[in-house]
């Protein structure tokens, strides 16, 4: 079982989970840890059994077995609790794009059942935390891209969330923009909050403390981006996080 000391309200603490599909093994019995405040990197590729994780650990998916727990609550037992523990952006913009961002945050206040009297703080709080106060009342639609990212970054964050789950959150937007978004992540996990991240861009994962990489639903890799990097490719002096995740997913070692 999962210690009660691990119960902290931004942890994640996964151990032996599996999830089967008849006789296909998605996540073959993995185990790993988050730690409060971590921007935590979880790769691999179309098919490793990376979106399945995470469906489990957002009480989205039940696992066949094993156990986990996410801000202290049982993802199995606590579905719920885990749902309004976390906040969740995924890589396709999910917002109203008919609404302007004034209307979207409200409209989400009321879907993470955050009390109406605390509404017009948390509006303030959000546009101003993500630059937004000279457009909350544009339609969504005629903002830029980047802008719409945060939008949609806030509205995650509007029930005050101690972890975040972010699915290849800059998919499609240019490299300004990208390292703009990345600038927003590190300030608000240096304010505590945990930060679980997916990418297919290796120049981001050096922006995460930590990292586990799953090829075909096993864990073949994990710990910082260097460590990764000498573990993958221990005869290539030059190499780089895209040589390592060529290598784990291929399931060789990139020599000489």
């Amino acid at each position: 079982m999962v210690a009660d000391g691990e119960n902290h309200s931004g942890t994640i603490v996964v151990r032996e989970l599996e999830k089967r599909f008849e006789d296909f093994v998605a996540v073959n019995r993995i185990s790993f840890s988050v730690r409060p405040g971590e921007i935590f990197g979880f790769l691999g590729s179309n098919g490793s059994g990376k979106s399945t994780t995470i469906r489990m650990l957002c009480g989205i998916l039940a696992p066949t077995s094993g156990e986990a727990k996410v801000a202290g609550h049982d993802i199995l037992t606590e579905t719920e609790e885990v749902k309004h523990a976390i906040g969740y952006m995924s890589q396709k913009f999910s917002l109203y794009e008919d609404l302007t961002p004034f209307e979207n945050l409200r409209f989400y206040l009321g879907v993470y059942s955050v009390p109406q009297r605390e509404w017009a703080e948390r509006i303030d709080w959000v546009l101003d935390m993500t630059r937004l106060k000279a457009a909350r009342d544009r339609l969504t639609r005629d903002i830029p891209p980047g802008w719409r990212q945060r939008l949609a970054l806030g509205c995650a964050l509007l029930h005050r969330p101690r972890i975040l789950f972010l699915d290849e959150p800059t998919s499609g937007v240019d490299p300004i923009t990208r390292r703009r978004f990345w600038d927003f992540i590190r300030k608000i996990a240096a304010e505590g909050i945990t930060i679980f991240v997916t990418t297919h861009y290796m120049d981001e994962a050096h922006h995460c403390g930590r990292i586990v990489m799953i090829n075909e639903g096993r864990i073949v890799a994990a710990g910082s981006p260097e460590e990764i990097v000498r573990g993958a490719c221990p005869d290539k002096p030059d190499a780089d996080l895209n040589d390592a995740f060529v290598a784990l997913m291929s399931g060789k070692n990139i020599g000489k």
